[in-house]
């Protein structure tokens, strides 16, 4: 069955999402313009009737404003945007008085959350030796607005999460059309270890999202794409 999909946010993503659609079940039955979001095709607009999940890659306001609206229509949500987590709490109570479904994550690319799940391994290793020091670098295109990355914060909890008990060095460069390359490493007083993830474009994101979009539709609760890709943890 074809899950009809609602598009929020129209830049480079989301024409991506829309052009990959057909390759996943999916079916874009409208787009809300982030400029244009409390307008006749806002997010409260009657036209999303039959929406079985919107796809969110838009920006940090825009989420706090529609997904409430979206999610109290029985519409679950995959969001794919970042910058808006200090209003966490009030979302997750939304989407659960609502019950719905949403998949949030920093970075829906299926080999960044198995990247995860090795540097989350790779922290609990190396955070026991105590002469073992750590870093995360990430680089992405100059007109990205964010840095460091919310998939570079999301690698520093990790490391923390798993045990990892020193300060993190976290630095950003921004240049170019880079989709984005995340580097790990840990450096002792005679050795180096790195571990990189390198997108070689951004379609990578837009499959996710995707893959995301049919795991979630007729679920209920708040996940990430570890539970899509069945990762669970150590």
């Amino acid at each position: 069955m074809s899950v009809r999909l609602l598009l929020v946010g129209y830049g480079r993503m989301g024409r991506l999402v829309e052009a990959l659609a057909p390759e996943y079940g999916c079916e874009v039955a409208g787009v809300i313009e982030v400029a244009n979001a409390r307008g006749a095709d806002g997010a409260a607009s009657e036209r999303w009737r039959d929406v079985d999940v919107a796809i969110d890659f838009s920006t940090a306001a825009a989420v706090v404003e529609n997904v409430p609206v979206l999610a109290r229509r029985g519409i679950s949500l995959v969001i794919g945007t970042t910058g808006w987590q200090a209003h966490d709490a009030e979302i997750r109570k939304v989407v659960a008085d609502a019950g719905v479904g949403v998949v949030a994550a920093a970075n829906f690319s299926t080999g960044v959350t198995i990247f995860q799940a090795i540097v989350e391994r790779a922290g609990a290793l190396l955070g026991a030796q105590p002469e073992i020091g750590a870093w995360v670098h990430e680089l992405h295109h100059a007109a990205k607005k964010d840095a460091p990355s919310g998939t570079a914060l999301m690698l520093k909890a990790t490391l923390e999460r798993a045990g990892y008990p020193r300060p993190i060095d976290v630095s950003s460069t921004r240049a170019g059309s880079i989709p984005g390359t995340h580097t790990v490493g840990f450096d002792a007083p005679s050795e180096t270890i790195t571990l990189t993830h390198a997108a070689r474009d951004r379609a990578t994101f837009a499959r996710g999202a995707l893959q995301a979009a049919r795991w979630v539709h007729g679920r209920h609760g708040w996940f990430t794409m570890r539970d899509v890709l069945g990762i669970q943890p150590q």
